[in-house]
C-alpha cells in the first residue's frame, strides 16, 4: 500500500540535502571544477622590522595573531588550472615575487598567467628582501634577518601551493558581491576632522567580491573575499593581519574547518576610519564577515568549469629623471627617508649608472567561468576599479597588491593632484621618479588587450 505524506517527506528530506546553509545552491549548479586548499603560518620566528609605517622607530616586539600564506587551486572540466595564493604581507616585491613563480613553473609546470600571488597590505607585517629600500635604518643584523626570513618565505609559498594542487577535490564555485561602507578616501576626507564631516567625499568602492567553493557533499570548503581598503588600523609593534585578518579569523571561528582568503582590492587611497586601536580593527574585521556571511547566506551565480587566463607585463613609463640639482634639493629637506633615497639617487648618478625609463608591470586576467578576475601589480588607487567595472560589467572582481608591488598606482587624475599617492610615493618604493601621465590609459588598454585574447566581453 502506498503512503503519499511518507513519499512527499522522504522527497522533501531527499532534497533538503542537497540545499546548504551557506548558499540556498545546489552542488550540482556547476559541476566540473575540483579544488584544493591549504594554510601555512608565516609569523617571523625573529623580530624583524616592520613594514608599512616609515615613523616606526624599531623592531617588532611580537605578535597580536599569526600571519598566515593561503592557497586556492582550481582545476576546470578540461585540466586547466589556477592558483591564488594570499598572505598577510605589505607586498610581494618583484625579486621575491619572480623567485617564487619560477619555482612554482619549475615544479608544478605552472605559468604566471595561473599564478596570483596577492598581499593583504598589512602594515604589520615584516620587511620583506629587495623592498622599500630608503624607509629604514635597517643595519647588517636586520639585513640578514630579513634575507632568512624571505628566504623561508619563498619555500614556503612554494610547498603551500604543492599541498593546494594535491588536495584537489570535485567542488562547486560560485560568486557574488556584497558591501560593506567601513572604507574611507583618504584624499578627500581629513581623518583628524572625521567626526565632524557631515558628508563623506571622493571615489570609492565598497563592493565585497566574494567566490565560495563547496565540496561534493554541498559544505562549506573555502571562501576568497576581498574588500579595497588599506589595512592600516593598527600600527603597533605587534604582528598581525590587521582588519583584514581579524575578518578571516571570524569567517573560520564560524565555519570551523573551513578556509577563508583575503585578497586585497584597489584600497591604495582608502583607509578604515576611525583608526589605532585594536578594538576598531576587530570590529572592522566582524564587519567585513558579516557581510561575507551574508553573501554565502543568499543565492549565488553558479560558476561554470571553464577557465580561461592571460598575463603581460607591460612597460609603464617615468616622466622624467631627476637631475643632480632636484636631487641635492630633497637632501636639504627635513624627512629622512627622502634624504637617503636622494643621496643613493645621486651615488648612482656618480657612478654613470642610468635610470630605468620605464618598469614592468604586471596585468592579469581570469575568467572562471562567466566571472572576471583582473589582478593588478602595486598599489592601484580605487578609480582603478570603478573605471575596470564599467568596462567589463559591475560583477567584475578586482585584485591589486598582485604578483609586484612596486609603487602606488595613481590615476590619471590622481597624478595630475600630486600629493602621497600620485608623487611622493614614488621615494618610499625608491624609484627614480613620477609616473607619466600616460599610466592609467596604458594599463587600461592592456587589459582591454588581454580580455579580447581570452574572449572576455567588454558590455
Amino acid at each position: 500500500m502506498k503512503h503519499p505524506g511518507l513519499l512527499l517527506l522522504v522527497k522533501g528530506l531527499f532534497l533538503l540535502t542537497f540545499f546548504t546553509a551557506e548558499g540556498r545552491n545546489l552542488p550540482g549548479d556547476a559541476a566540473g571544477w575540483k579544488a584544493g586548499v591549504a594554510r601555512v603560518v608565516i609569523t617571523p620566528k625573529e623580530l624583524l622590522w616592520m613594514a608599512g609605517f616609515a615613523v616606526r622607530t624599531h623592531p617588532a616586539e611580537g605578535t597580536l595573531h599569526d600571519l598566515w600564506a593561503k592557497a586556492l587551486a582550481l582545476e576546470d572540466e578540461n585540466g586547466g588550472q589556477v592558483v591564488l595564493v594570499t598572505a598577510d604581507l605589505l607586498g610581494f616585491p618583484k625579486q621575491v615575487s619572480d623567485r617564487i613563480r619560477n619555482q612554482l613553473k619549475t615544479k608544478y609546470g605552472l605559468s604566471k598567467a595561473q599564478i596570483i600571488l596577492n598581499s593583504s597590505h598589512t602594515h604589520s607585517g615584516p620587511v620583506l628582501q629587495d623592498a622599500l629600500f630608503d624607509i629604514y635604518p635597517l643595519d647588517a643584523e636586520q639585513l640578514a634577518k630579513i634575507r632568512r626570513y624571505s628566504t623561508t618565505l619563498e619555500s614556503q609559498i612554494v610547498e603551500l601551493v604543492g599541498e593546494a594542487l594535491q588536495k584537489k577535490e570535485p567542488v562547486t564555485l560560485y560568486a557574488q558581491n556584497g558591501v560593506t561602507r567601513f572604507q574611507v578616501n583618504r584624499r578627500n576626507n581629513n581623518a583628524a576632522l572625521l567626526h565632524r564631516l557631515p558628508e563623506l567625499k571622493g571615489p570609492n568602492d565598497y563592493a565585497v567580491p566574494v567566490i565560495k567553493v563547496l565540496n561534493a557533499r554541498g559544505q562549506l570548503k573555502a571562501m576568497a573575499f576581498g574588500y579595497s581598503c588599506h589595512p592600516t588600523v593598527l600600527n603597533l609593534y605587534k604582528w598581525s593581519g590587521d582588519y583584514a585578518g581579524f575578518a578571516q579569523m571570524e569567517l573560520e571561528k564560524a565555519n570551523p574547518g573551513v578556509t577563508a582568503l583575503f585578497f586585497q582590492s584597489a584600497g591604495a587611497d582608502q583607509n578604515a576610519l576611525p583608526r589605532n586601536t585594536i578594538p576598531l580593527a576587530q570590529q572592522y574585521g566582524r564587519e567585513l564577515a558579516a557581510a561575507v556571511e551574508r553573501v554565502l547566506a543568499e543565492e549565488m551565480r553558479p560558476l561554470s568549469a571553464r577557465l580561461a587566463t592571460a598575463y603581460a607585463e607591460v612597460d609603464l613609463a617615468f616622466a622624467k629623471a631627476p637631475t643632480e640639482a632636484d636631487l641635492l634639493a630633497v637632501t636639504k629637506g627635513d624627512v629622512v627617508y627622502h634624504t637617503r633615497w636622494a643621496e643613493r639617487m645621486l651615488a648612482q648618478l656618480k657612478r654613470n649608472e642610468p635610470f630605468p625609463k620605464s618598469y614592468p608591470y604586471p596585468v592579469q586576467i581570469w575568467q572562471l567561468g562567466d566571472q572576471p578576475l583582473i589582478s593588478l601589480g602595486g598599489e592601484v588607487v580605487v578609480e582603478y576599479a570603478i573605471k575596470l567595472k564599467q568596462i567589463f560589467g559591475p560583477n567584475t572582481f578586482v585584485a591589486g597588491y598582485s604578483n609586484d608591488v612596486m609603487a602606488y598606482i595613481p590615476s590619471a587624475t590622481v597624478l595630475r593632484e600630486g600629493g602621497y599617492e600620485g608623487e611622493s610615493s614614488q621615494m618610499v618604493y625608491g624609484l627614480p621618479g613620477i609616473w607619466a601621465s600616460t599610466i592609467e590609459a596604458t594599463i587600461l588598454s592592456e587589459v582591454i588587450k588581454l580580455a579580447r585574447e581570452i574572449g572576455l566581453p567588454t558590455p
